[in-house]
């Protein structure tokens, strides 16, 4: 890893939010943005901006709360955060705003053709599927354990590859239902992997991987994929 450094972002309306950047030695093939579940910029996020960068992709791991909450000292929420009253008040409009500040940090540092995808967990992972639909500029998407209610009529419009990593035992949204909404982004024309770990909790890959650490493993490896399958020669 060659850097990695807290930055604060400034998103189009004038939100100032916090974020991690990491990068790799030498030119990354593509960027990720990391859109991380409903604690905000946890340092578990920025850990794994950190870890996108050893595999020789460039992140930043963006906070939901700018809006509402300011900028964090220390730049990451601790563990008293208390999303709960935030995370009513984010909008769709203002996470995309949020993305693209990002998009154009990474492609600051790294060229304009950059490719870039998001990877979110959760909320994040919801938000992440929901441009598959969107028109950002992004090469791809991939979340973990989403809820596709949050992805509502983008789902409809989906043309970017998409990847769907499915606890098979998600207490918060049935298998059921992410696979519906799988098959919903595949006849808008997305091409969506769609794995489903069976048995693993919601949360599995973040809060519980020393329990499901084969099934991390593999969900790693369905990420990466995407990151190889969008990279600049």
């Amino acid at each position: 890893m060659a850097s990695r450094e807290s930055l604060t972002l400034t998103s189009a309306d004038g939100t100032a939010f916090a974020a991690a950047y990491a990068a790799p030695e030498g030119a990354p093939g593509a960027g990720v943005v990391v859109l991380p579940d409903i604690r905000g910029l946890h340092p578990y996020y920025v850990a794994l901006a950190e870890r996108f960068a050893e595999a020789c992709v460039a992140a930043v791991a963006i906070d939901w709360f700018g809006r509402t909450a300011g900028v964090p000292d220390g730049g990451a929420r601790g563990e008293d955060f208390s999303w709960q009253e935030h995370i009513p008040q984010t909008t769709a409009d203002g996470i995309d705003a949020d993305i693209v500040a990002a998009m154009a940090a990474l492609r600051e540092r790294h060229g304009e053709d950059l490719p870039i995808v998001t990877v979110g967990f959760c909320f994040g992972g919801s938000h992440s599927w929901r441009q598959s639909g969107g028109d950002l500029g992004l090469a791809g998407c991939a979340g973990f354990y989403g809820r596709p209610s949050l992805v509502g009529d983008a789902a409809s419009r989906a043309h970017l590859p998409t990847v769907m990593l499915i606890a098979g035992a998600d207490k918060a949204t049935p298998v059921e239902d992410q696979l519906a909404l799988a098959a919903t982004m595949r006849d808008a024309g997305a091409d969506v992997d769609a794995p489903v770990y069976d048995g693993a909790p919601h949360s599995f890959f973040d809060r519980a991987h020393g329990d499901w650490s084969e099934a991390c493993r593999d969900a790693w490896e369905h990420v990466l994929g995407l990151t190889d399958r969008v990279s600049r020669a």
